[in-house]
């Protein structure tokens, strides 16, 4: 079904990870590896990978410089990473960098699953409980650095606001489309128009710089 490279120095959690993926994608050729050296050396022989569930910590990476080496040696190849790390800005860095998901070591089997399964969908994934955890109080300022500025809210739109509200809950697509009684077709536009607007590059940098906003207070205006 799917070919996909587990790349973690920790032999339990490969297992673990080996077993979301057998029992939720059945017939995938699942394969192994412990350091960025034979990741890097796997990905050249095998450019049909669908998918890189790749480890910060492992030998040879280096923090997000193991990453940037996979990305420019194989860039087709989606990577995604797989870490006990919470740090927003780490996250929102690895997206940068190219990553097209960030799935914490922590998640919950079926989160897990399902992450992956959004990734192989083609979506970017970031779980919902980094971006809570990183919120401050509510009286932070709009015009604040780590967010946007208070102008580049103003230009989206009523409808468009809630969209993102529902981003930054962590709903995909269809989850929106239902909760605003939309069709999943308005919601990719709206999402377009945000990225845009908001002068970001994917969903996931949206969403992270998005965590802080106070959305009652925009609708209410």
């Amino acid at each position: 079904m799917y070919k996909i490279l587990i790349a973690d120095d920790h032999p339990l959690f490969r297992e673990a990870i080996h077993n979301v993926i057998s029992d939720g994608f059945p017939g995938s050729e699942i394969m192994e590896t412990a350091d960025l050296d034979s990741a890097l050396a796997m990905t050249l022989e095998n450019d049909d990978l669908d998918l890189i569930l790749l480890d910060l910590n492992m030998p040879g990476m280096h923090g997000l410089n193991g990453l940037i080496n996979l990305r420019n040696e194989a860039p087709t190849i989606p990577v995604v990473i797989v870490s006990a790390e919470q740090d927003k800005q780490i996250v929102l860095q690895a997206i940068t960098y190219g990553a097209v998901g960030f799935i914490t070591k922590s998640s919950p089997r079926a989160q897990m699953t399902d992450a992956i399964q959004q990734i192989l969908n083609g979506n970017v994934y970031l779980p919902p409980d980094i971006i809570r955890s990183q919120k401050t109080s509510s009286h932070r300022s709009h015009s604040d650095h780590h967010g946007f500025p208070q102008e580049l809210l103003q230009a989206l739109t009523r409808k468009q606001l809630l969209v993102l509200e529902r981003m930054t809950k962590g709903e995909s697509n269809k989850q929106i489309a239902y909760s605003l009684d939309i069709a999943e077709t308005t919601v990719k536009a709206h999402v377009s128009a945000i990225l845009r607007k908001l002068n970001v590059h994917n969903r996931v940098q949206a969403i992270l710089s998005a965590g802080d906003i106070d959305f009652a207070a925009y609708l209410r205006r």
